[in-house]
């Protein structure tokens, strides 16, 4: 324990000195190692922060729901779209049906959507998401009401002119003003404000609560023409089972439904998260190999600017080697001696990488909508990888030292 101490000691003495003595020609060698994990680590870091926000969004439209719609979720490559534009669309005919005979769900409802514009008074907003909605909705999807209340089930199912609205629609409707009791003008009628949303901000992709405002569907269907529209129907499973259980009963449901015969295929897609959680995973197994494709040249050239300086300090403290061997130093001595000195110059240029990254993680987080996090174990791999060179560029300059005959040296550095 004495020995590697003084070991470590001698080496962080002798690192430092190579950076006070040689300032420039240090600081241009671990250049590279700074930049090769600046580069391999923010990849890394907006990778992670990418990846969360994402699959955060993900989650938010259920692991334990399914969706039954006419087009297929796909992520990449071709998308043959030739094969599923003639297909029917989800409508509140299947929707019940499924009501009825599905035994492994716990709600289905309907959704289908519109963007128009919503006005009160002189104030309006365009380009707003009209949702109209089945009753059981609010058990198939996440979101909160900060004022006012849910549809009533009578209210649903006799197509009251009502509506649930999104927090930035409040304000902008209504900025001095509670919203709750007024109406507004949707799709040219006058529809009555029982709900505010609780606001939420958007996601990964851009969506959120905020922007849309909610309508029973049976109202909804009055004011627009829902038969050639995109819906969705949505499913959420029972505790318990599993989502491929439901897709199998779904699939023999919906084909029922349907009067499809065994040979035909089916003419409805049951899509889920998960296809875009792969499609993600794919992206994102791209994204690091480039990051350590871009990070490695950096990487392979400090590297060597590691050796470098290791094989410049082996020369300049050759007569200092010879005295340790003439005093009795082992040859482990010096080697591990001149290792730890790698190891801790490689470690000097890949910390100075990572505060550079903390301080731009900062800058974006503060600056920009998108939260940036250098994670602990972002930070361990950086020290690691910074180390691992090290101890690999100082290996040959390390044994060569360790190898040298102590007269000799004695006599060159002389």
């Amino acid at each position: 324990m004495i020995l590697i101490l003084r070991l470590i000691r001698e080496s962080y003495v002798f690192a430092f000195q190579a950076i006070i003595v040689n300032k420039v020609r240090t600081i241009l060698s671990l250049l590279g190692i700074t930049i090769g994990i600046f580069c391999v680590i923010s990849v890394f870091t907006i990778f992670d922060s990418m990846e969360g926000a994402i699959r955060k969004s993900i989650a938010s439209l259920g692991s334990n729901v399914l969706y039954v719609q006419k087009w297929p979720w796909a992520m990449g490559g071709d998308y043959p779209w030739w094969k599923y534009w003639q297909r029917p669309e989800a409508t509140l005919e299947d929707m019940r049906e499924i009501e009825k005979r599905t035994a492994l769900s716990e709600a289905v409802a309907y959704m289908v959507s519109v963007n128009k514009t919503v006005k009160y008074r002189n104030n309006y907003v365009e380009n707003v998401g009209i949702l109209g909605v089945s009753q059981d909705f609010d058990k198939v999807w996440k979101f909160e009401l900060s004022d006012g209340r849910y549809f009533s089930p009578s209210e649903s199912f006799g197509g009251r002119n009502i509506a649930m609205i999104g927090n930035d629609i409040a304000m902008n409707l209504f900025p001095e003003g509670d919203p709750i009791g007024k109406k507004i003008k949707v799709l040219g009628r006058n529809v009555e404000v029982i709900g505010i949303m609780k606001k939420e901000g958007e996601d990964f992709f851009g969506n959120s609560n905020d922007k849309l405002v909610y309508l029973p569907v049976n109202y909804f269907k009055t004011l627009v023409d829902i038969r050639d529209m995109d819906a969705t129907i949505i499913v959420k499973a029972r505790p318990l089972v599993s989502n491929d259980e439901l897709r199998d009963e779904l699939t023999g449901i919906m084909r029922s439904i349907r009067k499809l015969k065994p040979s035909a295929d089916d003419n409805f897609a049951i899509n889920e998260t998960d296809i875009i959680s792969k499609g993600f995973d794919s992206l994102f197994a791209v994204i690091a190999s480039v990051g350590w494709i871009i990070g490695g040249f950096s990487l392979l050239v400090g590297g060597f600017g590691i050796a470098n300086i290791m094989f410049v300090s082996v020369k300049e403290r050759t007569n200092i080697i010879g005295i340790q061997k003439a005093l009795g130093a082992k040859n482990y001595f010096i080697l591990l001696q001149f290792l730890f000195e790698a190891v801790f110059l490689s470690l000097i240029g890949g910390i100075v990488g990572l505060l550079i990254i903390l301080v731009l993680t900062l800058i974006v987080s503060n600056t920009t909508s998108f939260t940036l996090i250098l994670t602990q174990g972002n930070i361990l791999l950086g020290i690691g990888v910074s180390g691992l060179i090290g101890l690999i560029s100082g290996i040959i300059p390390a044994y060569s030292a360790s190898k040298l005959d102590p007269v000799e040296a004695m006599r060159t550095g002389m």
